[in-house]
């Protein structure tokens, strides 16, 4: 493996695979198992004959004034041992002047209006580091596929739409977020997080699985109102046994909001984020969106189809981000039963 890295970290091209067997898993070293879990995933698509790379790259474009870059973990000698165990067979690391051989390039991609929003505007040219780098390394590697983890998910969504946009001849694949048994959502800068800290950080997960049940709970009980008949017979059998104020208040409560507001579910999710707030030491909120994930635009109340509810705050010094997909279902096209179903 280490006489791969260092062929590869000269000539930037991939060991020879099938023709329709190439993949690439691109991170910025500090492998885990979210990594680990990529690799597997990208092995078992190419198959035994096909190869997978994995390139360890610290992007300096993508990292403002006054981030982490020159604190960001390196562990080379990890993440070689990391990528083999998982089935990589080339490890490309090149050095910064190799990717960028006359300095930080003139010509970059630029993200547009996607880009600039939540971790956009909260990072001001970050993606379109990100968008640059990841277009060289695909250019370098030459993969069919590219594999890229859910937690980053607008930085999926922008690559999704720069290889669409500009017709890039790869696949990009998105994999679910890795999490450790508390829940939070497996990252290279976790280490950086002192044992309060990440008590606190944990708020992060909490406040989207939150979101996640306040929403399975609106669904189920709509779910449950549409299925009371409104016959008489039926009507007189709850009477009878003591349900019809149960069937009545489903109605009137399933029927009150749409099923699985938008509104709801970002009011479940805040209100986990406001109690972290209060915490000893606090999580800084940066932002809480639920966004439809063709744009990163925030989703009305009534709002129908998939959805992304993301966050991002701050423990101490360290800068955490997650999300989860939702699915809103449409209101039932024929409203509650008529009162007197039920009377």
């Amino acid at each position: 493996m280490q006489d791969a890295h260092a062929r590869r970290a000269r000539h930037g091209l991939p060991e020879s695979g099938t023709a329709a067997g190439r993949a690439v898993v691109m991170t910025m070293g500090a492998l885990h198992e979210g990594h680990a879990a990529l690799v597997r995933a990208a092995r078992d698509r190419v198959g035994p004959d096909g190869s997978v790379t994995v390139t360890v790259f610290v992007n300096p474009l993508q990292f403002g004034a006054g981030e982490d870059l020159d604190r960001y973990p390196r562990t080379l000698d990890a993440d070689l041992r990391t990528a083999e165990e998982a089935g990589a067979d080339i490890v490309f690391a090149p050095a910064v002047d190799e990717v960028y051989p006359g300095g930080e390039p003139q010509v970059r991609i630029a993200a547009g209006p996607m880009g600039e929003r939540l971790e956009g505007a909260s990072r001001p040219g970050h993606f379109d580091g990100m968008l640059t780098v990841v277009a060289k390394l695909l250019h370098l590697t030459r993969p069919d596929v590219a594999f890229f983890g859910q937690k980053d998910a607008q930085q999926l969504a922008l690559i999704r739409r720069m290889v669409r946009d500009l017709n890039f001849p790869v696949e990009i694949v998105g994999a679910p977020t890795v999490r450790e048994a508390d829940g939070l959502a497996l990252s290279s800068r976790n280490r950086y997080l002192s044992a309060a800290e990440r008590r606190t950080a944990l708020a992060l997960s909490r406040a989207l699985f939150a979101a996640r049940d306040r929403l399975a709970a609106q669904q189920a009980l709509h779910a449950r109102a549409e299925a009371v008949p409104a016959a008489p017979a039926r009507a007189a059998a709850l009477s009878a046994i003591g349900e019809v104020r149960a069937a009545a208040d489903a109605h009137a409560v399933a029927y009150a909001v749409p099923p699985g507001g938008a509104d709801a579910v970002r009011a479940a999710a805040r209100s986990v984020l406001d109690e972290a707030a209060k915490a000893t030491p606090p999580l800084v909120l940066d932002y809480l969106a639920l966004v439809d994930p063709a744009d990163f635009t925030e989703v009305p109340d009534g709002h129908e189809g998939e959805a992304i509810l993301a966050v991002a705050a701050k423990v101490g010094t360290t800068r955490l981000i997650d999300n989860i997909p939702l699915s809103f279902a449409a209101p039932h096209p024929q409203g509650p039963s008529t009162p007197g179903a039920l009377q």
